[in-house]
C-alpha cells in the first residue's frame, strides 16, 4: 500500500447551498476501527436535502458537515485491536456506529439506537472526502466481482432489503412498489430475489417506468390504470407521495402489509379501512445486518446495481453532483473522492 498522507481533501457543507473544499487531517483509527481510502460514494436524496434546506426533521446542519454515506473503498490502516491482514481489502461500509449497549442494540434493533452516529447526519461527518473511519465489523470485504460503485450502493440495497424484510415478502407473493427511482428499482429486484411471483412498479414518470421495465418487472401508470384490484400481499412506498401511499393501502389485500420507505410528512389515514381489513402499516428506518445479504444478492446476480449509475463526479464537483446540474435524467450520481474532476460526468449504460 502507498504511504498515507497527513492531509486529505474534503468537500464540506457550511450552510444551505454552500459547499467548499477543505484540507483536513487524515484521521487515525481507534483500536477497533479501520481507515478506509474512499473509492466511490453515492449521492442520496438526504444529501441533496441537507444541501438545499440545511436540515431533515430534527437533524440540523449548524456546523460544517461532510455529506455522503453510500461508501466503498480500501482499508489502508487498522487499529491496534484489528487484524492487520485486513489492510488492502476492498470493502463496502455500513455507515453507522451504534452504542451496542442500549436496549435496542442488545435486542438486535441497533438501527433504533438512540445514540447512533450515522455518516452525514449532523454532527457526524460523511464520506465526500478521501479517507474515513469505521468500526472494523462494519467494513465488509467485497470480492472483485462487485464493482466499486456497486459496493457503495450496497447501502441503498440494504434499504430495499430492510423493506422486503419488514414486508415479510415470501415465495409466490404479489408486491406493489410505488416509485420507479433507484430505491424503487432496487426494492423490486430484492422482492423478486425474495421469491415474489409478481412485482409491479407504479410511477407517473414514463422514463422511470421504462427503466423499471428493463429489470423485468411489470410497470403501471397509476394516472391511467388502477392497482386496487391487484390484491397485493405487500405494498412498498418508495415515492413519498401521499396519493401513491393512499392508493397502495387500497391495493393490498386484507391482512396485507404496507411498508413506508418514502419520506412523506403526513397522510390522511382511514382507520376503519386499516382496522377492518387488518392491514399492517409499518415503516423502515435504515437497516440491521443487511450487508451480508446484499453481498450475496450481488455475487449471485440476483440484484444488479451498476446500470443504475448515470453520472460520475470528482471531489471538486460535489456541488454539481448535489444539484444535478446537467443531469436531469440521472438516477445514481457517484462521487470519486480520489479524482479531482471528471470532464464528462455522464456514464454510458442501461440507465443512461
Amino acid at each position: 500500500m502507498s504511504e498515507i498522507p497527513s492531509k486529505m481533501t474534503a468537500s464540506v457543507l457550511r450552510g444551505v447551498g454552500d459547499i467548499v473544499l477543505e484540507q483536513r487531517e487524515v484521521p487515525s483509527p481507534a483500536p477497533d476501527e479501520v481507515l478506509v481510502k474512499v473509492r466511490s460514494v453515492g449521492v442520496c436524496g438526504s444529501d441533496v436535502h441537507y444541501y438545499q434546506h440545511g436540515r431533515i426533521g430534527d437533524y440540523v446542519v449548524n456546523a460544517p458537515l461532510v455529506l455522503g454515506h453510500e461508501v466503498s473503498g480500501d482499508i489502508v490502516a487498522v487499529g491496534s485491536a484489528v487484524d492487520p491482514a485486513r489492510v488492502g481489502q476492498r470493502v463496502a461500509i455500513e455507515p453507522q456506529r451504534p452504542c451496542r449497549v442500549c436496549e435496542f442494540c442488545r435486542e438486535g434493533s441497533y438501527n433504533l439506537c438512540p445514540r447512533m452516529e450515522f455518516y452525514a447526519t449532523p454532527p457526524i461527518d460523511g464520506a465526500f472526502c478521501e479517507y474515513v473511519l469505521i468500526q472494523d465489523d462494519f467494513a465488509y470485504e467485497v470480492p472483485d466481482t462487485i464493482s466499486d460503485h456497486a459496493a457503495a450502493l450496497m447501502e441503498p440495497l440494504s434499504v430495499g432489503i430492510a423493506a422486503a424484510q419488514k414486508g415479510g415478502i415470501k415465495v409466490g407473493d404479489t408486491v406493489l412498489i410505488a416509485g420507479g427511482g433507484p430505491i424503487g428499482v432496487i426494492a423490486a429486484q430484492v422482492a423478486r430475489a425474495f421469491g415474489a411471483a409478481e412485482v409491479v412498479v407504479a410511477d407517473i414518470n414514463p422514463a422511470r417506468r421504462e427503466l423499471a421495465a428493463g429489470y423485468g418487472v411489470r410497470v403501471i401508470d397509476p394516472a391511467a390504470e388502477s392497482t386496487e384490484d391487484l390484491g397485493a400481499h405487500v405494498f412498498i412506498d418508495a415515492s413519498g407521495a401521499t396519493p401513491a401511499i393512499l392508493n397502495g393501502i387500497r391495493s393490498v389485500r386484507a391482512g396485507g402489509t404496507v411498508v413506508l420507505v418514502g419520506s412523506a410528512d403526513q397522510i390522511p389515514l382511514s382507520v376503519p379501512e386499516i382496522a377492518m381489513r387488518e392491514v399492517n402499516v409499518t415503516g423502515t428506518f435504515r437497516y440491521t445486518n443487511t450487508w451480508p445479504i446484499a453481498r450475496s444478492l450481488l455475487t449471485t446476480g440476483q440484484v444488479e446495481l451498476d446500470s443504475l449509475v448515470t453520472h460520475e463526479y470528482g471531489i471538486e464537483q460535489v456541488e454539481e453532483a448535489l444539484t444535478g446540474e446537467g443531469a436531469a435524467d440521472s438516477l445514481k450520481r457517484m462521487v470519486l473522492p480520489g479524482v479531482q474532476k471528471v470532464d464528462d460526468p455522464v456514464v454510458r449504460g442501461r440507465a443512461s
